[in-house]
């Protein structure tokens, strides 16, 4: 025999224990899950890498992806190569989340004479606090500032009478009057509010030196006037200083500053004075008061206001 079969015939054997091997190593590498290939090196020194070898009668193939060829050249060695598996890079600390703040809690202006408000934020000074009520912005001098709470917001339907419009006289007759007459005359339930609790500070028997009576202070012959025959009962004196706010409304085309100059002043005042805030300071310090806690817009009353000569 020529020396050449044996050489073909020990290539053979060689390639069929290494395939062998190859297969082997392949079932080993898929239990345990760890990827590689196989590098082919042909008798002339060149190498490639593929993903599978396999055999069919003298020719032997090999596989790429998803494509099968058929190899050219004579194979000197097969090595399973394992792909290095990418390490993950450990995961970085990650910093505790910050816990999520409280819901915010329920402020509370407690106002002298009972009445209390609900507000948003709330600011103190040594001359009072600026608080914040949706949009609108507003200071409260100290001497109507009795004590600021901040507790859990109230569930609505226990009390709940700040859940709607964010104030309370304190006695749940009282607020729902307001809001009653409120809805009835078509007025800011909140002006009749602040008109009460500068009035009489929620006081039902209240009477002032002037004569003026009740939670709403109704001279006796305006209360006639509006209906009202028991200044001293809380539902008609509601009703009737109330029904007095929305003739005032009325007559000024909305501006609550002269509403207010004139529930303190009388209307007539307010007409002297061409329409304006008269120069009386108690007048003036009341539509201040009151302007500043319920945020009146046209014009406010104030030292520096050229107030016109009284008309002829």
């Amino acid at each position: 025999m020529r020396p050449e079969f044996f050489i073909r015939l020990f290539l053979v054997c060689l390639l069929t224990w290494q395939l062998g091997g190859i297969v082997y190593a392949q079932n080993e590498t898929a239990a345990a899950a760890q990827p590689q290939t196989i590098r082919i090196t042909l008798t002339d020194g060149y190498t490639f890498e593929v993903d599978e070898v396999g055999k069919q009668g003298d020719e032997i193939w090999y596989r790429q992806g998803s494509i099968w060829k058929r190899l050219n050249g004579t194979v000197k060695k097969l090595t399973p190569v394992k792909k290095a598996v990418p390490v993950k890079p450990a995961a970085e600390p990650v910093a505790a989340a910050a816990p999520a703040e409280a819901a915010p809690l329920a402020i509370w202006i407690y106002l002298d004479g009972g009445a209390r408000m609900r507000v948003d934020e709330v600011s103190e000074s040594p001359d009072g606090a600026w608080f914040r009520r949706g949009n609108v912005q507003k200071f409260l001098e100290r001497d109507h500032i009795v004590r600021i709470e901040r507790e859990q917001p109230v569930i609505a339907g226990k009390g709940g009478a700040w859940s709607e419009n964010g104030w309370t006289s304190g006695n749940e007759r009282i607020d729902s009057l307001i809001k009653v007459n409120a809805s009835r005359f078509g007025v800011d339930p909140y002006l009749v509010f602040c008109v009460i609790e500068q009035e009489s500070q929620f006081k039902q028997f209240a009477r002032s030196p002037k004569g003026a009576q009740g939670l709403m202070q109704l001279m006796p012959g305006t209360a006639r006037r509006l209906g009202v025959r028991r200044p001293y009962d809380v539902a008609e004196n509601i009703m009737g200083g109330t029904r007095y706010l929305k003739e005032l409304m009325t007559m000024f085309d909305g501006r609550v500053d002269l509403v207010l100059a004139s529930y303190n002043a009388g209307e007539g005042a307010v007409m002297k004075y061409g329409k304006n805030v008269p120069p009386y300071r108690e007048t003036r310090e009341y539509v201040k008061k009151i302007g500043k806690r319920y945020g009146i817009d046209g014009r406010k009353a104030t030292e520096e206001n050229d107030v016109p000569a009284p008309q002829r």
